[in-house]
């Protein structure tokens, strides 16, 4: 990995466009004004993920065109109701089926904010597309690369739902918020009279408002399978039986409520098995790996060849990240090596390998 790149911010003229994609919420709002004093001619574009039902998707799309209609400019909404069912919905619920525990999010990013509105940027002719994200980008010179960066506050970094972007995304993405703290955003909302200023941040899953994602799928899929909802044993490291559980689907590993388990020492989820249909639980250290696989890698340079490279990795979105060797693998396989073991992230989770602030590569936990 080459040194630390230099920011490089591209010269703005009349004729640079920006499609900002707007969730209705403070931070694309403010991201958009941004833009706007910056000397760039913006749209707004909302993303249309849900029936209109939703409630909350329509009052977010009105939150977008007030933004809009207070800043004097257009205002887009994409029907991508059938490409979020095949690219995000679709998949959340095969990853729950195969016992994973899947990240939503990474999905919604890649597939959508990122695929579907850079190629409507292509069709529209404009330069950039923008996003609220807290994330930066910069160009090393030396490599000639487009390269991701953590935020410069790091409690709101986002690069870690990032790490799937590519040269050709990150040559035409802006981050505006990358160097903002989210309170300065709230206070720029408020000094520009945005109505959204105060709106708190969604923690759910957006097309689970309540939460219930096991009546999500079942209703979903009409069904699932039974290897996944029918009640079966919860077994210690011995394989000895010390309950039961209500369908491995509604547990992921790390997990220590809901086990309806008297122990001296609590017990976690290490494992699912459904092969047996058993929830395999152990003390806290059984947790503990010195090692994770990952599919799927993507390498942010472009540049994937297998090799071994000194990192810091972030095994989860609000973990830290640890110190740790990545070997990258043929097949966009990856291994990560942890200097100190640490807790085993769940199949189907996401592990990024960071340079310092800069993101390598990022892949999915595989069983």
């Amino acid at each position: 990995m080459n040194h630390q790149p230099q920011n490089s911010r591209p010269q703005v003229g009349a004729s640079e466009c920006v499609l900002s994609a707007m969730s209705g919420g403070v931070d694309s709002s403010v991201a958009t004004m941004l833009l706007m004093e910056e000397g760039y001619k913006v749209q707004g574009v909302t993303m249309q993920l849900f029936d209109d039902t939703a409630t909350s998707c329509l009052d977010d799309a009105e939150d977008a065109r007030a933004v809009c209609g207070h800043l004097g400019i257009p205002h887009t909404v994409l029907d991508l109701r059938d490409s979020f069912s095949m690219w995000v919905i679709d998949p959340f619920c095969a990853s729950y089926l195969s016992s994973e525990t899947p990240n939503p999010c990474i999905y919604c990013n890649r597939h959508l904010k990122f695929a579907k509105l850079q190629k409507y940027r292509r069709q529209t002719a404009a330069q950039y597309v923008a996003t609220g994200h807290y994330a930066r980008r910069a160009f090393d010179p030396l490599t000639k690369t487009w390269q991701l960066l953590r935020a410069t506050d790091h409690d709101k970094d986002q690069s870690y739902v990032l790490y799937h972007l590519t040269q050709e995304d990150l040559a035409h993405t802006l981050f505006p918020l990358g160097s903002l703290e989210k309170e300065q955003v709230r206070q720029l909302a408020a000094q520009h009279g945005f109505a959204n200023a105060q709106k708190p941040e969604s923690q759910d899953i957006c097309f689970i408002p309540d939460g219930d994602y096991v009546a999500f799928i079942q209703e979903r899929l009409m069904g699932p399978s039974k290897a996944v909802l029918a009640p079966g044993d919860i077994v210690d490291e011995t394989g000895a039986v010390r309950g039961r559980h209500n369908g491995l689907i509604r547990y992921t590993i790390g997990q220590r409520k809901g086990l309806g388990i008297a122990n001296p020492v609590p017990l976690y989820v290490k494992e699912k098995d459904p092969r047996h249909n058993r929830l395999v639980v152990a003390p806290h250290e059984g947790l503990m790996t010195s090692h994770v696989k990952l599919r799927d890698v993507n390498v942010i340079s472009g540049n994937y060849r297998p090799r071994t490279t000194e990192v810091t990795v972030k095994l989860s979105y609000r973990q830290q990240p640890v110190a740790a060797r990545i070997q990258l693998l043929d097949h966009r396989e990856a291994l990560v090596q942890l200097e100190t073991p640490q807790v085993r992230p769940a199949p189907g989770q996401a592990v990024v390998a960071y340079v310092g602030e800069v993101v390598l590569a990022g892949g999915t936990v595989t069983l």
